[in-house]
């Protein structure tokens, strides 16, 4: 059953997000289906830590990233979705390529939303398991 109660596209989020940090950390949207959506980030220079791996930091950016548009694309006409909560558990570092997240939602009520969002590395190995609380405002 489709989730989205507004326009979603790879297209919107991307051009939603130019000149932001999900741009300057090079995150890509790949794929919005029906009750998930599906971006992923470089693990190069500008993403990793000191000992080479991926920032724990950038995959949480990665995941509140879809998180948030998530939220922000099934709620009511008028409302919007901010983070209240987002906790990640770091599952294994990944040095090269690429680690992407999908991203669906474990509840969708009329004042929060929590959403699953998992981490894989080019070889489909988990990376990282977040999970975040939205909270649905008035506009």
């Amino acid at each position: 059953m489709r989730i989205w109660t507004k326009p979603i596209s790879i297209e919107i989020l991307t051009g939603i997000h130019v000149d932001t940090a999900v741009q300057r950390l090079g995150i890509e949207f790949i794929e919005v289906g029906d009750d998930f959506i599906r971006a992923r980030v470089p693990v190069n220079g500008h993403t990793k830590q000191p000992y080479g791996l991926l920032h724990g930091g950038v995959s949480v950016v990665l995941a509140e990233t879809l998180g948030s548009c998530g939220a922000a694309y099934c709620c009511p006409e008028g409302q919007r979705a901010v983070g209240l909560d987002i906790n990640a558990n770091h599952l294994r570092g990944a040095t090269a390529g690429w680690v992407s997240g999908t991203t669906r939602p474990v509840h969708i009520g009329r004042s929060t939303q929590v959403w699953q969002i998992d981490m894989q590395d080019d070889q489909g190995r988990p990376t990282c398991v977040s999970r975040i609380t939205m909270a649905v405002l008035a506009a």
